[in-house]
């Protein structure tokens, strides 16, 4: 079984992300795409105001009806910091598989921030979404060593969306048709999320 894990705060879940999640599918012959949202994410100094159970919620609105797409409570039934190298140890255990974890091409600078990349490395691939201004052979050039002919590229077309943006957007009541599917809009918009 060839399982992607695409952990990160979706906060709120967007288009983007499904696109990604798709073209890692295709490009990697995935069977199954876990969506893992994170109880609180290490790397980020905000914490979401959202909960978990809202952003969860929000990510089954985004995958229902896509083949192969599942959704996890993992990380928030376990609480507190999110680390990639306790979820993983936690899916090997509970599911041995081949795992693949999946990220943007921007993330690769934050690797080295990570807990017990060399752990990782050993429990997973890399599935990294080329997009510009990244090149393929830059991005493999910046890997740390412990990946080195552990990382997997993923060309898919830009998608310039961000959670941040769209948080922005509903906070300013701009329109964000099209950012989000419209159950993922309506969930949003019935919850009364992101209104200041």
């Amino acid at each position: 079984m060839k399982i992607g894990v695409f952990g990160g705060t979706f906060d709120p879940p967007h288009v983007g992300h499904l696109a990604l999640a798709k073209a890692a599918r295709e490009t990697l012959g995935l069977d199954e795409i876990v969506f893992l949202p994170a109880a609180r994410n290490p790397l980020k100094s905000r914490r979401t105001g959202t909960s978990g159970a809202d952003r969860l919620a929000m990510i089954r609105l985004l995958i229902r009806g896509q083949e192969g797409m599942a959704a996890s409570d993992m990380e928030l039934t376990r609480g507190g910091v999110s680390y990639t190298v306790d979820t993983l140890g936690e899916l090997q255990m509970v599911q041995p598989a081949e795992y693949w974890f999946l990220m943007g091409a921007d993330g690769i600078s934050q690797l080295d921030q990570w807990r017990n990349t060399v752990r990782i490395a050993k429990l997973c691939r890399l599935g990294i979404a080329v997009r510009p201004p990244y090149e393929s052979e830059d991005l493999l050039a910046k890997l740390p060593a412990e990946f080195e002919g552990k990382a997997d590229l993923i060309e898919m077309p830009p998608v310039e969306i961000s959670s941040t943006d769209i948080r922005e957007k509903f906070a300013r009541r701009k329109p964000v048709h099209g950012l989000t599917p419209p159950e993922v809009l309506r969930y949003i918009e019935e919850h009364r999320l992101y209104q200041d």
